[in-house]
């Protein structure tokens, strides 16, 4: 793909700050004049949001880990080829909150599904779509915990499970260093956004 775009992802524990500085990343951006789309994971698409809804909704109750497993891929795989791969093709930047490392590191770090089932099936699910830049914004896991208001079905795990997370995304960090860019979530978020707008410069 001659005109491919950029494909930046932004991963982290909860309560780093994902979602605000995407948008905020986002919006940046376009007042650069570069074409840019910003989504999420899961939804993205109207299929994709009736499986968050089901994933992170506390009212699902207990869903059986290979099952969560399935349906974050199911939600990725049509965002990959419905959002994500026509926007790369055009040449757009493509920004998405959590992609395949999130899988890798909820459902098979810290929630038990096998590592090397999660990349075959997330292979697929990616179709060829891989990030050319992941910020990870990392912070202490109760300092994280602490923002959140309403805990969603995820978000109401124990802090253990949360103490797993934060330590598989540093176990990826470390095996992909050019691809992840680790920026410690717990400063003023000012001089967050600033990291992050110059480790995404360094790749456009």
């Amino acid at each position: 793909m001659a005109k491919r775009g950029v494909f930046i992802t932004l991963e982290g524990p909860e309560g780093a700050g994902k979602s605000t500085h995407g948008r905020r990343l986002a919006a940046w951006l376009k007042r650069q004049g570069y074409n840019v789309l910003f989504t999420r994971e899961p939804g993205g698409t109207a299929i994709g949001q009736r499986l968050r809804k089901i994933l992170l909704d506390r009212k699902s109750g207990a869903i059986d880990p290979f099952v969560e497993f399935c349906l974050y891929e199911a939600s990725r795989a049509i965002l990959v080829r419905r959002v994500i791969a026509p926007a790369l093709k055009s040449g757009r930047i493509v920004l998405v909150d959590r992609f395949q490392d999130s899988t890798w590191v909820y459902q098979g770090w810290a929630g038990g599904i096998d590592l090397k089932l999660i990349e075959l099936l997330g292979n697929s699910a990616m179709a060829g779509c891989r990030p050319d830049l992941t910020i990870l914004l990392d912070l202490p896991v109760r300092q994280g915990l602490a923002r959140v208001r309403h805990p969603n079905r995820m978000e109401a795990k124990p802090i253990t499970f949360h103490e797993k997370v934060r330590a598989g995304y540093r176990v990826l960090a470390r095996r992909e260093p050019k691809r992840f860019r680790v920026i410690r979530a717990d400063q003023p978020m000012r001089r967050v956004q600033e990291t992050i707008r110059q480790a995404v410069k360094n790749v456009l």
